[in-house]
């Protein structure tokens, strides 16, 4: 913080060397990603390569370090583009450390928030805000503990067994694992802009249905937009854009997908990830340009969604073999594995037995089944939280809405004894 301010104060101060002094204070907030998270992923691939027996430093990693780094070279460029003319110590303070999204963003530029920060009438309690941020933080809270952390428990057990999934049940994790991934993020950013409006502080939305896009670019306007807004204004249009040609176009993107994959784990897996996104991004680009037909609705839908789930296997999993292992197994048809998981309860699941839901084990067809089920209709046909809370009046009907999910996020806690871990805390 110290250091960004500092450099952040005399460019917007000096009138020569401005170029150089944004370039410093890019490679040094990279260079402090770099080393806490990179590091050893550097070190194992330098073995590998070179055959070496190089000690790795296991370094902890500072809790949002990958988010604040975006956020502070974001705040750097803006002054450098001069977007942003001032900046006060306490104001910039407020705007590095805002704990609700602090940890797992969203990513936030200065002129998003500032105005909220700085104005005389936002540092009074707002009753009405109050009341929203406590709507959608519950509604954010729900989705994670009562339904991320509960696909959690088949996610975990499935992955840590994958070489011993039938067919049908590596589908179901990993399908499970793309409903886990959507309840916990989207949560998490509900209750991120709850506790900001609850500041009288709106946070950007970063979250709007991503399930139901029908391509790949759609899906990340709609799926952590503000990584994809910074990737945009802060790597693909200094890079050129589509202003090059169709080649350097196709070049940015997947220069764009890199980063994105890289950024959020240090490790080929995520590496991959990235640039599958990349190749179907450039994929949809040329077909939207040079394709004939426009594929129906649901077609397209399926097409991303089913790509959307694959990808997700490279994400999810600790190495490339494990990855490649559940490739093998999901594209190995058995019709008897189908029959068994209707049929019978999953051993695989063997954590979650031992929990029962209305005295069904976790673990029995019918919970494992009509969860997936259930949870896919909220994803594919239910309004988002946004649209929840720009409907909110402080009304009987809303305060029954929050007292029916305290009532069922507390049966949860008390009940249902689980673990709860935040996945993007990793990132």
């Amino acid at each position: 913080m110290a250091v960004n301010f500092g450099l952040g104060h005399v460019l917007i101060k000096a009138h020569s060397y401005r170029r150089t002094i944004l370039t410093i204070g890019i490679i040094f907030n990279v260079l402090l990603l770099g080393y806490f998270k990179y590091a050893d992923f550097f070190i194992e691939n330098y073995n590998w390569i070179f055959d070496q027996n190089l000690d790795l430093l296991y370094l902890a990693l500072p809790l949002g370090i990958s988010f604040i780094t975006f956020q502070q070279i974001a705040y750097l460029v803006d002054i450098y583009r001069g977007e942003i003319t001032h900046s006060k110590l306490s104001s910039y303070m407020i705007f590095s450390t805002f704990f609700p999204q602090l940890i797992a963003g969203p990513i936030v530029n200065h002129k998003d928030v500032m105005q909220d920060y700085e104005d005389p009438a936002k540092k009074r309690i707002n009753l009405e805000n109050v009341s929203k941020g406590s709507f959608i933080f519950l509604i954010g809270l729900v989705k994670k503990i009562v339904i991320a952390d509960t696909f959690a428990l088949w996610v975990t057990d499935g992955f840590n067994n994958y070489e011993s999934l039938t067919f049908t049940e590596a589908w179901f994790v990993i399908i499970a694992y793309t409903v886990q991934l959507y309840f916990d993020f989207s949560g998490y950013c509900d209750m991120a802009i709850g506790l900001a409006l609850m500041f009288n502080v709106r946070i950007p939305i970063n979250f709007n249905s991503p399930y139901k896009a029908r391509n790949i670019p759609d899906f990340w306007r709609r799926w952590h937009m503000t990584l994809n807004r910074f990737l945009t204004r802060y790597v693909y249009f200094p890079l050129g854009g589509s202003r090059k040609g169709e080649w350097f176009t196709m070049l940015n993107i997947l220069i764009v997908f890199f980063i994105s994959g890289f950024w959020h784990g240090a490790g080929w897996t995520f590496i991959i990830w990235g640039m599958l996104h990349g190749v179907a991004s450039v994929i949809v680009r040329l077909f939207i340009k040079y394709g004939r037909i426009q594929l129906p609705y649901l077609v397209a839908w399926f097409m991303t969604f089913l790509f959307i789930i694959l990808a997700r296997v490279y994400f999810r999993s600790s190495s490339v073999e494990q990855a490649h292992h559940l490739f093998g197994t999901l594209f190995s048809p058995n019709l008897a594995s189908l029959k068994a998981f209707i049929s019978t309860p999953s051993a695989i699941f063997a954590d979650a037995a031992a929990i029962e839901v209305w005295g069904y084990a976790l673990n029995t067809p019918f919970i494992l089944i009509g969860s997936l089920l259930v949870t896919l209709a909220i994803c594919f046909f239910a309004k988002n939280s946004i649209q929840l809370l720009e409907r909110f009046r402080f009304n009987w009907l809303h305060i029954w809405y929050i007292q029916l999910l305290a009532i069922i996020l507390l049966a949860t806690i008390f009940y249902v004894k689980k673990s709860s871990v935040f996945i993007y805390f990793n990132f």
